[in-house]
């Protein structure tokens, strides 16, 4: 995956199983922020009070994230009013392909994002050193 050299102005899109599958989910987002002009998260089997949580759980401010309409229609929505020169999407598993390229976006495994980001693939550490946050807002 091309990061900031390629040149282009990029909309990024994390599909919640691979924010999750990063060790430093918060901190793989900021950094993805810095070479990005959009990043969001959207998710293919969670409704968007999850979304909510995890993201607001680990300070990741993002720019849009799935809404009622579904994943797919999530990504069209976004490629329609976000305007970039890249859509990319980094998810896990063949469903995330495929209705990434549906909506025309380009799709990156999350362990090849991971690699040429240089973003460590393991278990969470708790953001920042804090306790996890379970309440709810």
């Amino acid at each position: 995956m091309d990061t900031p050299d390629d040149g282009g102005e990029m909309t990024l899109a994390f599909e919640l199983s691979a924010l999750q599958a990063l060790a430093e989910p918060g901190t793989a987002f900021a950094d993805a922020r810095q070479w990005t002009r959009y990043a969001g998260v959207v998710s293919a089997d969670e409704p968007t009070h999850v979304l909510t949580n995890y993201t607001r759980k680990r300070r990741i401010r993002e720019d849009f994230f799935s809404g009622p309409d579904g994943f797919q229609e999530t990504l069209e929505s976004v490629r329609g009013q976000f305007e970039s020169d890249r859509y990319v999407m980094i998810g896990t598993d063949e469903t995330d392909r495929e209705a990434a390229i549906a909506a025309g976006w380009e799709y990156f495994p999350v362990e090849d994002a991971a690699k040429a980001a240089g973003w460590p693939v393991g278990e969470q550490r708790k953001p920042d050193g804090e306790p996890d946050r379970e309440e709810w807002p």
